[in-house]
């Protein structure tokens, strides 16, 4: 298999590369060193890689505007030296980071968990990592929603909700108390405004709150379901995307 290297400090690079050389995890036949944005998009736009290491920050720009000049089909393991917050970030939509200066035994922890997911890997959640990281506005946590009641107007904290479900076109906030309210947005655009820590999309309908959980019940390998702490909309099973089942996991294990 092929790997590139995207890191514009030396040391780091080579440091990475021989510790990639020495392992017996991985079949790694070639491996690239690439040591600018400008370098990264004209390799990949012409060669194809198994796996990726990145560094957020390069020398002559971000690692964003790779993905945004080229297409990146592999998965990425990323470089960072990035707060909290940002992490959280990356255990929710990568399959891994490395916090600088990492040890040896991290990369190799890394590695095995690119093995087993390798087959399952969804190339939108780098970008949406990186958009998220990387944009000021989506690092804007919402902790509070207003929904109409009535002729009232209901101010609602992240603590009170259990979980967001979509109904056909509408959204709704479902909360501890069993009361539900319709929410002006959309799963696709609330899942950005949300506590990556707190909040997860387990599918195209369903973003649950981690404390609403009560049971992760596996009927198979790729059929894992919820058991929530209140009734799920008309009462039905709720299922967790094949493809998130291992975001999942890891969002549960932070």
């Amino acid at each position: 298999m092929k790997v590139a290297i995207v890191e514009d400090e030396y040391l780091a690079s080579s440091y990475l590369k021989s510790i990639l050389e020495q392992q017996d995890i991985l079949p790694i036949t070639e491996i690239s060193v690439l040591k600018s944005v400008k370098e990264a998009v004209i390799f990949f736009s012409e060669n194809k890689v198994d796996l990726a290491f990145m560094d957020i920050h390069l020398g002559d720009g971000k690692s964003l505007e790779i993905f945004e000049k080229t297409i990146i089909a592999c998965p990425v393991i990323f470089i960072t030296a990035y707060d909290s917050y940002a992490i959280s970030v990356f255990k929710h939509f990568t399959i891994d980071y490395l916090l600088k200066p990492f040890e040896e035994s991290e990369l190799i922890e890394a590695l095995h968990k690119f093995k087993k997911i390798k087959d399952s890997f969804n190339s939108d959640s780098t970008l949406q990592s990186l958009v998220a990281i990387e944009n000021p506005e989506s690092n804007k946590i919402q902790r509070h929603f207003l929904v109409n009641h009535g002729y009232k107007l209901i101010s609602i904290n992240e603590s009170e909700i259990t979980y967001f479900a979509a109904t056909g076109k509408h959204l709704f906030i479902y909360l501890k108390s069993g009361n539900s309210y319709l929410y002006n947005s959309t799963i696709t655009d609330i899942i950005n405004s949300l506590d990556p820590f707190h909040f997860f999309k387990i599918n195209r309908k369903y973003i649950v709150h981690r404390n609403c959980i009560k049971e992760v019940v596996k009927h198979s390998h790729q059929k894992v379901e919820l058991i929530l702490t209140v009734p799920s909309v008309e009462n039905d099973p709720i299922f967790i995307s094949k493809k998130e089942i291992h975001n999942f996991k890891n969002w549960l294990d932070q």
